[in-house]
């Protein structure tokens, strides 16, 4: 499967090409060198924030946000599989289009539409201290939707809240913690 990352286009995921759709990720990821030269902390980290890979599926940009894009690109994959396979009784869809890496072309990362239902939500992938920032400028992006009648959905790095987190329920507002296995 060609995901055509960095292409600005939405991709179809659904249960017949989610699984070709990782391992094709996964494929992109095994170009990227996992090596960078320093002799002090000062240049090792000038080198993530600076150095631009030469493979994957970001190849122009640095180490450091190519980090950050394909962490939650595997979020969106992973979550889209946990979906399909009916994580979520209350969110089912037959299909989602998803946007990868920074595409702000469409208004938001995951969307689905069947015939009763319409769902928008944001991925991210980020440390524990960065989750809240993150989730309410996501749920600010989500709630200003001119839909009124629709799912919203979070999708997260599983790792970022505890165990025992339990976000405040809302009509029509989903968490999907999504685990990525490694």
């Amino acid at each position: 499967m060609n995901l055509q990352i960095g292409t600005g286009k939405s991709r179809t995921l659904n249960k017949k090409n989610i699984g070709d759709a990782i391992s094709s990720y996964f494929r992109l990821l095994d170009s990227v060198s996992l090596s960078i030269s320093a002799t002090n902390v000062h240049s090792f980290l000038l080198g993530l924030k600076r150095e631009t890979i030469k493979a994957g599926p970001y190849p122009n940009v640095s180490i450091f946000e190519a980090a950050n894009r394909i962490m939650t690109d595997l979020t969106i994959l992973y979550g889209v599989q946990a979906l399909l396979n009916g994580v979520l009784e209350a969110v089912r869809f037959d299909e989602y289009e998803v946007l990868f890496g920074n595409e702000n072309h469409n208004a938001f990362d995951v969307m689905a539409r069947n015939e009763r239902n319409k769902l928008i939500g944001e991925a991210f992938n980020v440390a524990t201290s960065f989750f809240p920032g993150k989730k309410a400028a996501s749920m600010k992006k989500l709630r200003a939707s001119k839909d009124s009648d629709v799912i919203i959905l979070l999708l997260y790095n599983a790792d970022a809240v505890s165990d025992t987190y339990k976000p405040k329920k809302e009509n029509n507002v989903f968490h999907l913690p999504v685990h990525i296995p490694f």
